[in-house]
């Protein structure tokens, strides 16, 4: 017999705006639950775990909670306004933690809660946020996003800590692993609604498949615009699947491409006076050596680093907080310069920084003023395109031009500024931590950017999941001034850490962390025109989009609609009927797509 629930909300419904943000959930929290928290940026997560702690008031439905329960929440973004030190934060408050059993969790996260709490980092006051949640025994913790700002010791910590934990958790997280490892049942809030299977978030995606596809089948006996919509629902989720698989099929192409470019004999082949374009190196580092300090206190931070970076090379950076990850993009960036070797970039290279600061995101503004500086239309890699239509490329309602920052999630925020800085012409894309406050669908989203992109990328995260989806290449740093070079992820270098480096040669499969795809279904039978259409209908779709940009560019001058209203009413209609046409053949393929996997 299950365990009665030490928290439970019957008929749970909040009002947002002009609507419902979300109505009519039941939900049981049990004394040992590991739930994770799923849904989409906007959709309420932070709001629900709020509802849970009794921090916000519902506007209807009944919560109970068993009397004793001791409930602690690990908010996001941690108040630290009006504390003078960080553990002056942690001791805060009538139902504050004993001092002893935060200053234990703080030396195992290795925090000095001594530091001004003003001057403090993300990491620092995320780690003295956990060592007051933690110290206070909790029964049941609220977790929002805990390995934001966290390195990969004190993620590691964190999950061996709540693998020991006797009570119960609700996390939200966009960290895969982390969520793979730890729960062991998923609440997927989805339109409103709140669904609850027990599988953790391992068997996460196999179950919202599922559920697409019989909400499809379902409307089979609904009007016709609900087909439509269960229709792309379900057409949507096979061709993420089917560009997932292509897209790993890619990385493990150039993973291993990359692992012999890094051993001597591909080294000596990629001399600078044999380069042809496709090897032609944008960053050079030659032994350079940085050290900070003098004296007594000099420290050495990168010694010895040799690197030959290729455009079309994704490089990720690892390491404690303080191993010098920062240092290294700023020194291959030549933000600064080393104190020994040398660091050439290629004379051509334009790069575009998304920081961890998101200091382009005045409250204030609105989508528009972001995107387009107050516009309608807004040049993508030198492609002119109609702010709205851009919206929906980042997973964005197109009805959001004229929304504030202000009113925006923090996931929401984040998303903006990618579509902001990936519409920019570049070559070099530097993105540090680029995965806080994203929600899975837009990591998804991201990793297929990163994919698409022509030029060379340097990323620097703790997300050991989107690392093994992204990077060709992995510079490890252990804090000791050395960088690892490792062709692969990060489990890739996590095995070499541990002594356990897989030699040249071994297949991909051993070598890359993503499991390989599945083999192929047997494929069904086409006929003539069905096999024809099939292989043609994606040049047609190239065609008909470059056709759509082609006018849209065209439709954009403003002078068109006084000079020439007929020229404007024709590329109107030609604009409509080419989108009808993409739309009627982009479903045509995703059948034909679904005839051939079987």
């Amino acid at each position: 017999m299950a365990a009665a629930p030490i928290l439970s909300w019957e008929g749970l419904g909040l009002v947002q705006g002009n609507g419902w943000l979300f109505r009519d959930l039941d939900i049981h929290v049990g004394p040992r639950d590991r739930l994770a928290l799923i849904g989409r940026n906007g959709a309420g997560k932070t709001t629900l775990l709020k509802l849970l702690a009794g921090q916000v008031d519902a506007d209807k439905g009944t919560r109970s909670v068993q009397p004793g329960t001791r409930i602690v929440t690990l908010e996001q973004d941690p108040f630290f306004t009006g504390y003078d030190k960080l553990i002056d934060f942690a001791l805060a408050g009538p139902d504050a933690p004993p001092r002893h059993a935060v200053e234990a969790i703080a030396g195992q996260l290795g925090i000095d809660l001594e530091r001004n709490a003003t001057s403090a980092s993300g990491g620092e006051r995320r780690r003295a946020a956990l060592a007051r949640a933690l110290a206070s025994e909790p029964d049941l913790l609220l977790l929002d996003e805990p390995t934001n700002h966290l390195d990969l010791a004190a993620i590691d910590w964190l999950e061996s800590w709540l693998q020991r934990y006797n009570g119960a958790f609700v996390v939200i997280s966009h960290d895969r692993t982390f969520l793979t490892r730890l729960t062991k049942a998923t609440l997927w809030l989805d339109r409103g609604s709140m669904r609850r299977k027990e599988v953790g978030f391992g068997g996460y995606e196999a179950w919202m498949e599922q559920v697409f596809a019989e909400e499809a089948r379902n409307a089979d006996r609904m009007d016709a615009k609900l087909k439509i919509e269960a229709h792309w629902l379900e057409r949507g989720v096979t061709a993420r699947r089917k560009r997932n698989q292509g897209r790993l099929e890619k990385l493990w192409e150039m993973r291993a491409a990359r692992a012999a470019m890094l051993t001597p004999t591909g080294v000596a082949k990629l001399s600078l006076g044999t380069d042809d374009v496709k090897t032609r190196a944008v960053i050079v580092a030659d032994k350079v050596v940085k050290r900070f300090g003098a004296g007594d206190t000099q420290r050495t931070i990168i010694k010895d680093f040799s690197l030959r970076i290729t455009r079309g090379d994704r490089i990720g950076v690892v390491g404690a907080n303080g191993a010098g990850k920062t240092t290294l993009l700023k020194l291959l960036t030549g933000e600064i310069a080393p104190d020994e070797g040398k660091i050439t970039l290629a004379k051509t290279l334009d790069g575009v920084i998304i920081d961890q600061q998101r200091s382009l995101m005045s409250p204030e503004k609105r989508v528009r003023d972001v995107l387009a500086e107050g516009g309608d239309w807004i040049d993508v890699q030198g492609v002119r395109k109609h702010i709205q239509g851009y919206l929906k490329d980042f997973l964005f309602d197109p009805n959001m031009v004229e929304a504030r920052v202000g009113t925006l999630s923090g996931g929401e925020r984040s998303r903006l500024l990618l579509a902001r800085e990936f519409a920019r012409k570049s070559n070099l894309l530097v993105l540090d931590e680029p995965t806080n406050d994203l929600d899975l669908e837009t990591l998804d989203l991201l990793q297929e950017v990163i994919s698409d992109y022509d030029g060379t990328v340097l990323i620097v995260s703790h997300d050991r999941d989107f690392l093994d989806r992204t990077v060709t290449i992995t510079l490890g740093l252990d804090g000791s001034g050395k960088v690892d070079v490792v062709a692969g992820g990060y489990a890739d270098w996590e095995k070499q850490r541990k002594g356990r480096v897989l030699p040249v040669g071994k297949s991909r499969t051993e070598a890359a962390p993503p499991p390989p795809p599945p083999p192929p279904a047997k494929k069904a039978k086409l006929t003539y025109k069905d096999q024809r259409d099939y292989e043609i209908l994606p040049t047609r779709i190239e065609e008909l989009e470059a056709a759509i940009a082609r006018d849209e560019a065209a439709l954009a001058d403003p002078a068109l609609y006084v000079a020439n209203p007929a020229k404007f009413a024709a590329l109107t209609a030609a604009i409509a009927k080419a989108q009808a046409d993409k739309h009627a053949a982009e479903e045509r393929w995703l059948e034909l797509a679904e005839l051939v996997e079987g």
